[in-house]
């Protein structure tokens, strides 16, 4: 295998990881992929979220002011329930990949509202890299929320459920 087919590949290999990131909406992805005894290739692939835009969007807006301080004192009584990540009982994802709320299609839910689980029983699992990955109740308690759609993708620290 010649030098230039090689990076040929390389290249193909990392705009599919592009597309891979677009398509699923994540802000980043690392691959380390072997081709023999010392030779490897080690990617990472990352892109800016549209946060920050949002941030300086109200501040690019001076005119509505009154009708902006008054959105801010509604959003900061909201501002618990708006992000359920800050909330004692969220269970947040340890990995990026794709969520599944049964073990296989057809089977009935690890987890539903309103029922109660154990500590490290299995709440659903996240694909990442073709494996499967179980993850455990931190605590016992009731689940009261689930905050993602089973086939979805999410990203490390996304909020899965809310247990208390």
């Amino acid at each position: 295998m010649t030098d230039k087919t090689s990076h040929d590949g390389d290249v193909d290999f990392i705009r599919a990881l592009a597309e891979l990131l677009r398509a699923n909406d994540l802000t980043e992805l690392q691959v380390k992929r072997d081709y023999g005894e010392n030779d490897s290739l080690n990617v990472r692939v990352s892109r800016q979220t549209q946060v920050a835009a949002q941030v300086t969007v109200p501040q690019s807006a001076p005119a509505p002011a009154p009708v902006a301080a008054a959105a801010d004192a509604g959003a900061a009584t909201a501002a618990p329930s708006a992000d359920p990540a800050s909330l004692p009982g969220a269970v947040t994802s340890p990995m990026v990949g794709t969520v599944y709320l049964q073990g296989e299609p057809g089977a009935p839910a690890f987890a539903s509202v309103g029922q109660q689980v154990k500590e490290g029983e299995t709440l659903l699992i996240i694909e990442a890299m073709k494996t499967m990955n179980q993850i455990p109740a931190p605590r016992s308690g009731t689940v009261k929320r689930i905050l993602v759609e089973d086939g979805a993708p999410v990203e490390f620290g996304a909020p899965l459920m809310i247990i208390e």
